[in-house]
């Protein structure tokens, strides 16, 4: 007798989705609406499967409560209304539908450019209170000017392909796109986002919001912009400072702007954007439209489906595809990689050509296919943060044009089991770093070409400087100064004299004072603070 599953759907995922999974013996189906959390703990008992949009949450509350729930699955990208942590404790399987809005939110976006060109929504405003003003809305043609896409993911590739058969030139700005991937989408690749914005007639925004992209286009820069540029963001809020573009508009240094998406959302009533003529607003549709709705429903159904009838995990954000067995075996292995991964994005050129990993000893032997995607999404960790998985890690190293590898190295290495994670660029530049096992302690025994031995923990400040006396003492003398405590430090350098690498183990983040007096001492050749967890 076949095993029976109780599947709960909420926030009206498409009904193609629901009738995949009622089709499915042994599957018992309950569809509702939202639900507040009270709700939600008052009927997840006995629920095998969730299926959820944006709009109810599941904390962990809720999965503390499930006595039998398997997999969430979220209709959508984003999974910020569920408790992944927590799900993850719990062995539940996450899964999201990473591409399931890639065409329309691509496709907004052409028509947010469109609009703009030739003044759609003030024209059809103007007609709805019964005005003629013929002259008052003359546009421009798209043909032949500039588009300047800033993130060449899933969406901005859709995005180059759609103006490209509208007859522009298409240049890019993504500090993580290779070149040879650039060269394929026939895009002009910028190093600088400055100098591509003084080209562009347009320029449309298709990246996450991190840290280093917040308020990326801002006064500074749009007093660089080609006059007339009119800007699209259809990604997320705030990676445009709206203080900053609403002068930028008013002086009509910007001609226009297209918003799907704010740094507040709903934006409040004293929103100040919403009173300029030349600024378009829609109300977050980049993911409303049918066939993506659609879309996301049955991909979310068929992911369920699979894990509950065949044990199959795709699209999951907590789990890496392997069996419990093998994955606890793994374990260790998997969580150095993804440290030696995430350290080595902090420390290697942002524009790469290929990660390889590299196993020496006991480790060879086993399937290592989990530990090299594991490192790899380390690696890509800062460019997708929660986005990338060891799952879709290979989808998001094709989108950026980096191939990866792992090979086995018969040789004898100084440890009995070694993990290298080396990086190289387009012109053949390569940056590596190795890392073992004490126990099941992870330890970094390698950065480039100098030997050290560092736990990869918290705050580490790697430098590398001249080697002469008293680096050591004006480095402690530093961190003392601004109150940082040091955990530990090693050193490593090439030959007498040459140049030598320090690694600081630190209690805190060092502050941008700390920083630029670093970058002041001429001994100090390059440094980067490297955040591990």
């Amino acid at each position: 007798m076949s095993e029976s599953f109780n599947i709960l759907v909420l926030d009206g995922v498409s009904q193609r989705g629901i009738d995949r999974l009622s089709a499915s013996p042994g599957f018992s189906v309950t569809v509702a609406g939202k639900k507040t959390e009270p709700e939600l703990l008052a009927c997840i008992t006995g629920v095998h499967a969730l299926i959820v949009r944006s709009a109810t949450k599941v904390p962990r509350a809720v999965i503390e409560k499930a006595d039998c729930l398997k997999v969430i699955g979220r209709a959508g990208v984003g999974v910020d209304n569920v408790d992944v942590k927590a799900a993850t404790e719990k062995g539940i399987v996450v899964m999201n539908t990473p591409s399931g809005n890639t065409v329309s939110t691509a496709e907004l976006a052409f028509s947010m450019m469109l609009s703009m060109s030739r003044h759609i929504p003030q024209a059809h405003g103007s007609m709805k209170a019964g005005r003629w003003d013929r002259k008052l809305y003359q546009g421009i043609e798209i043909n032949n000017k500039v588009v300047g896409i800033v993130g060449m993911g899933r969406i901005g590739t859709e995005f180059a392909r759609r103006a490209f058969a509208f007859g522009m030139r298409v240049l890019a700005y993504d500090p993580y796109l290779s070149l040879s991937r650039a060269r394929s989408l026939q895009v002009e690749l910028f190093e600088d986002l400055d100098q591509m914005l003084a080209e562009c007639d347009f320029v449309t925004l298709h990246i996450p919001m991190t840290k280093e992209t917040k308020g990326l286009i801002n006064r500074d820069n749009l007093a660089k912009c080609k006059p007339g540029l009119r800007i699209i963001n259809c990604a997320r809020g705030g990676l445009v400072d709206e203080a900053d573009l609403y002068e930028a508009l008013k002086t009509r240094q910007i001609a226009g702007a297209a918003f799907d998406v704010y740094t507040e959302e709903p934006p409040g009533e004293n929103f100040p954007l919403r009173e300029l003529e030349n600024f378009i607003m829609t109300p977050h549709l980049g993911a409303s439209t049918a066939e993506a709705q659609e879309s996301v429903g049955i991909e979310v159904a068929e992911s369920v489906s699979d894990l509950l009838q065949h044990g199959t995990v795709r699209n999951a954000v907590n789990v890496p595809s392997v069996d419990s067995k093998t994955l606890e075996a793994l374990k260790p292995y998997i969580e150095l990689s993804n440290k030696l991964g995430l350290i080595l994005s902090q420390l290697a050129p942002k524009r790469i050509a290929s990660i390889s990993v590299d196993y020496y000893g006991k480790i060879k032997d086993q399937d290592t296919t989990a530990v090299t995607r594991s490192a790899v999404k380390g690696y890509l960790q800062n460019i997708y943060k929660e986005s990338v998985n060891e799952i879709n890690v290979t989808h998001f190293a094709e989108t950026l044009g980096l191939s990866f590898s792992e090979s086995r190295d018969a040789f004898e290495a100084d440890y009995s089991e070694l993990i290298t994670v080396a990086v190289r660029t387009e012109e053949g530049q390569v940056r590596s770093i190795s890392g073992t096992l004490f126990g099941n302690s992870p330890r970094i025994v390698r950065i480039h070409h100098f030997n050290l031995e560092t736990t990869p923990e918290g705050v580490l400040l790697v430098l590398e400087n001249v080697d002469k006396p008293g680096i050591i003492g004006l480095i402690g003398t530093l961190m003392a100064k601004h109150d940082i405590n040091i955990a530990s430090m090693s050193l490593a350098r090439a030959e007498a004299g040459s140049h030598a690498l320090s690694v600081l183990n630190l209690d805190s983040m060092p502050n941008d004072e700390v920083l630029e007096e670093l970058h002041s001492d001429e001994n100090i050749l390059t440094f980067k603070a490297v955040k591990v967890s």
